[in-house]
């Protein structure tokens, strides 16, 4: 099963949102969420258990659970308000007329609310062989039979042009926030064989 990010989401009772992230435990690289946003610029974010997914193509995953089942699941980014502090004006400072008073601005730190053991990768995140940075995530093959990951694919905007480069997972030496990085250099990945992708629906753009 390929798991695509931002993808089209579809629920029992109609299209949801997009994927954005998976998450997976940092010690093994077993998948556990999908992390599904509402539309919009502003829309929550929501944890998707990966048992949720029934089926998934190159665009798009079809969900088991409704659209209120969904927004019943924990939100996967928090933001907190903090309001600004202005002291005024200082010592020595003149005020004439007419003055102005300095816009107030809100500050929003985004918290990520994941269990201590895992961490979200987004697609786009970057991939890095031994030698240099090789092209940027697209999606991941899961083993259906345990939810485990087996390879990492690389879709478009890769160094080997328009064929989808699949670099299996243990040839991943560890994966932060934002980077993958490879135990291949370069070379290494363009010798890897294809992996054929039997996607449920649709084809690669």
């Amino acid at each position: 099963m390929d798991v695509p990010i931002n993808a089209k989401v579809e629920c029992k009772d109609g299209p949801f949102g997009r994927s954005t992230h998976i998450v997976l435990k940092a010690t093994n690289e077993e998948v556990t969420h999908l992390v599904v946003s509402e539309p919009g610029l502003a829309g929550i974010e929501y944890l998707v258990p990966i048992q949720q997914v029934v089926e998934a193509s190159a665009d798009s995953i079809r969900l088991a659970c409704t659209h209120e089942e969904l927004q019943k699941m924990p939100v996967f980014r928090r933001a907190e308000f903090i309001p600004p502090v202005w002291n005024g004006y200082g010592m020595g400072s003149y005020v004439m007329w007419p003055y102005a008073v300095p816009e107030i601005v809100l500050t929003t730190p985004i918290e990520e609310q994941l269990p201590a053991d895992e961490l979200a990768v987004r697609r786009g995140a970057s991939v890095f062989a031994t030698d240099g940075q090789v092209g940027h995530v697209d999606e991941f093959l899961i083993n259906p039979k345990n939810d485990r990951i087996t390879h990492l694919v690389l879709r478009e905007g890769h160094l080997w042009g328009q064929k989808d480069v699949s670099i299996p997972l243990g040839q991943i030496e560890h994966i932060e926030a934002d980077s993958v990085y490879l135990k291949l250099d370069k070379a290494q990945i363009e010798a890897l064989p294809a992996i054929p992708i039997h996607r449920n629906r649709g084809e690669k753009p």
